[in-house]
Order: C-alpha cells, then structure tokens, then sequence
C-alpha cells in the first residue's frame, strides 16, 4: 500500500469522473495473463490486490489504482543460440548466405516456438488520482514505468491532460541555497545524504552519505561550483524521501507510528482502507508544503 516512489504530474484540466465512472472504463482494459503466443499483456488489476474485488479503490476524491505488466522471459543467449544453429542449417541446405530479413524473420519463428515454454514475470505498478489537488502520482522511479501506467490510463478514460510539475526557478538551484544555508524552510529539514554535480562536466559527480551535509567538506565542492541534483529531506518527523532536479521524489519512507498505525485491525480490507486515506493525507500534505518552498507554478489546472 505505501508507496515507495512518487512521479509527480499535475492535470491541466479537473478530474471530474467518479469512481463508479472510473471503474467501468477500466474494465475495458482489465489485465489477462499473457497466452502461449503472447510475449507481454498490461492491464489494470484490483486496486487492494488480493483483499480487493475492484479494479480503483476510493476514498473523498481519491482514486486508487493498480497496473500489472506480464512479460514472457526468453534469454538473448537462448534466442542467438538458436538462430545460429538455423541459419548454418539453411545456408548448408541451399549453398547460399542468407539475408538480414531472411534471418529476422527466423528469429521471429523461433521467439514464437519459445513462447509457450517460457518462464513469466509479473511486476505491478500502483497510481494515486488526487481529484481534489488536481494531482496524479505515480509509484514508479523511472519515467518509462510512469509513460506505461499514465499511457494505459488514458487509453482507459479517453483523454488525460497532464504535465509534470512545474516550477519558478530550477530544483537543483533552490536546493543548493538550502545545503549553503545549512537548512531547509519549515517542515523540511536535511539529512545525511545529497548528490553533487558541476553543471559544466557530467562526469564531475560527488556523492555523500551518512554524513552530516553542513560540514565544510560538502561546501567547498559548492563553492567550487558543484550544484545540488539529489537532496535527502525528512518531511514533519514523520516522512523521509530524496527529491532530485527533475522533482522526482525516491525512497519515500513513511515512518514506522505512520505505517503501523492499523495494525491492529483485524480486516485486512479495512486496514488497507485506512492506511490508503492515512497515506493519501500524508502526501497531499507533503507535496502542498514541498511545492510552497520549491516555487510551484500555479495555474496548470483550468
């Protein structure tokens, strides 16, 4: 249920649809396994996973939903292995070396006779609508994973006008005011780990960890013109992530009173219910103070 990562992106128009309405386009796109000639199947899945029966899962506005991508595995080395003892098999038969699309389309006849045998991987990626805060988020650490759920999504509901966030001044320049101030605005506060680059030379990167950020060790590369790309926040005492030039936010870490709050609760139903809303709080609420100190551009939903 907590999510570990978060790609932000903003609608540039209100979602308006409710969640019955939500639930019937997705049906449309409900996720099937992949068949003995499938090489992948995507799909939405029930939102709660196996305590749930729905494919979004709801609570004041906000939209839960789940995305499960199958892929069948068939090894590179298995695959070339394959067509080179059919390519040598033809080109002995008819004394001739065969063409580029002649061993393409041997390749595909031989994926094909691998299918079936197989093995499968599944890998679900979750996706929280924010209605109210006119917000998408995405548990994903990469833009690839995102484009997939956000691509299927719209398929689903017929249009999607999103945009990342945006803001007033570059991310890695408002972060390193912060490092050389030695804090970070209120509810924010540093921790022991950030990344730093000079602009100028990709590969001029220094990583810290485990160490206190204001020393003078960490500065001297500021000044010597290193800017801050990633940045490690604790949000309220109650929230840890990183957050990076792209405002991508990773390693979200919710705290253990946080994911605990529930445990009790013999229904496990109700308990994910209760940690959706608890989570759901707690990021509106992070986001609304991180968007307020980064500069946020207003204005993106109509």
């Amino acid at each position: 249920m907590w999510f570990k990562n978060l790609l932000v992106f903003k609608f540039k128009k209100p979602f308006q649809l409710s969640d019955e309405q939500l639930e019937q386009k997705l049906q449309d796109f409900a996720f099937q396994p992949c068949s003995s000639q499938d090489i992948s199947k995507i799909g939405f899945s029930n939102a709660l996973g196996k305590h749930g029966k729905t494919l979004v899962h709801s609570a004041d506005a906000q939209f839960l939903v789940s995305i499960t991508k199958e892929e069948k595995i068939i090894p590179a080395s298995v695959i070339k292995e394959s067509l080179e003892e059919k390519v040598n098999q033809v080109e002995q038969t008819e004394g001739r070396s065969l063409h580029k699309k002649e061993k393409d389309s041997l390749k595909d006849e031989i994926v094909h006779t691998l299918l079936p045998r197989a093995f499968s991987r599944r890998q679900t990626t979750r996706a929280v609508i924010l209605a109210k805060q006119d917000l998408i988020l995405v548990d994903a650490s990469s833009a690839t994973k995102a484009d997939e759920v956000l691509s299927l999504l719209r398929k689903a509901v017929g249009s999607l006008p999103l945009v990342p966030v945006a803001y007033t001044s570059p991310i890695q320049t408002t972060l390193t005011q912060w490092l050389t101030q030695g804090h970070a605005p209120h509810p924010f506060a540093l921790l022991d780990e950030a990344e730093l680059k000079l602009e100028s030379e990709a590969a001029s990167t220094v990583k810290f960890k485990n160490q206190g950020l204001t020393e003078d060790e960490v500065l001297a590369h500021i000044e010597a013109g290193k800017v801050v790309h990633k940045l490690a926040l604790d949000y309220a005492d109650s929230t840890r992530f990183v957050v990076d030039l792209d405002g991508a936010i990773k390693r979200v870490k919710f705290s253990e009173e946080m994911r605990t709050e529930h445990q009790d609760s013999e229904d496990p139903a109700a308990r994910l219910d209760a940690d959706f809303s608890l989570m759901c709080a707690e990021l509106s609420a992070l986001l609304a103070a991180l968007f307020e100190v980064l500069g946020e551009q207003a204005g993106a939903a109509e």
